[in-house]
């Protein structure tokens, strides 16, 4: 089956019947992938405002009511079973890892939906810029930074950035074409030089997996849809469910 073509309905089919629980870099291109975020009513507002005071690691694409699971974005998707994987969180550690969260669903739950820079790949790709993890068919590399997010009520934290390695004669162009999708992370927040921004290790990522940097490439570093889960870990959240870092909603929005 070729993944790259698939329609986002048939993706998210596929996900819902567990046929699909892969990364979806790559897949169903063209079209918006989205990082997901779900807390209880009482943590909503505060997390809304710190989205609106972060918008470069989480730009908003949809709020859903407290207790709807049907967005906008994917007319007929069920956030509840149509991502290939999600993470439970209690008091800021990884409860559970599963493909289905409908057991742990209740009506006081409001779901976020964040721009992913999955979006934006097709666009690097057709510009005759490579990206080696869509290549390979790997999960994008992500880090931890010291960078921190503007505090939010109870959500505090830093940034997570995904690094794409780039030729240095394509950087500049990688900047201008991931600027056109400030929806979906937009430019880049960082290039080379990753110890500036507390990343010791490139070999080592905290999400994702590690790619091969060649001598004539540099790290490119883009705001993170990660970052939400990470801050709403740091901030001992009680009860809280995100995707699994990789696995995307994908929208019914074109990228263009």
């Amino acid at each position: 089956m070729e993944m790259e073509t698939l329609s986002p309905q048939a993706l998210r089919a596929l996900c819902r019947t567990g046929e699909f629980a892969g990364q979806t870099a790559g897949f169903a291109k063209g079209y918006v992938q989205a990082n997901l975020m779900i807390l209880p009513r009482e943590y909503a507002f505060d997390f809304l405002l710190f989205c609106q005071r972060n918008p470069k690691p989480c730009p908003l694409v949809e709020v859903l009511e407290p207790g709807r699971f049907m967005p906008d974005c994917a007319p007929g998707a069920d956030l509840r079973t149509d991502i290939s994987g999600y993470r439970v969180f209690e008091n800021g550690e990884v409860a559970h890892e599963v493909t289905d969260i409908t057991a742990f669903w209740r009506d006081d739950l409001v779901s976020f939906l964040l721009g992913c820079s999955f979006s934006f790949e097709t666009a690097l790709i057709d510009g005759d810029i490579p990206l080696r993890h869509v290549a390979q068919r790997r999960n994008v590399a992500m880090y931890k930074t010291d960078i921190a997010c503007q505090p939010a009520g109870r959500f505090h934290g830093n940034m997570v950035v995904s690094m794409r390695p780039i030729k240095s004669r394509d950087v500049a162009r990688a900047v201008e074409i991931s600027g056109r999708f400030p929806q979906v992370h937009g430019a880049p927040i960082h290039i080379g030089h990753p110890q500036a921004i507390g990343i010791n290790d490139l070999s080592k990522p905290d999400f994702g997996d590690a790619v091969q940097i060649l001598d004539d490439e540099l790290p490119v570093f883009w705001a993170c849809g990660v970052t939400p889960q990470y801050v709403a870990q740091r901030s001992r959240i009680p009860f809280c469910i995100s995707h699994s870092p990789g696995k995307m909603l994908v929208t019914d929005f074109r990228n263009e």
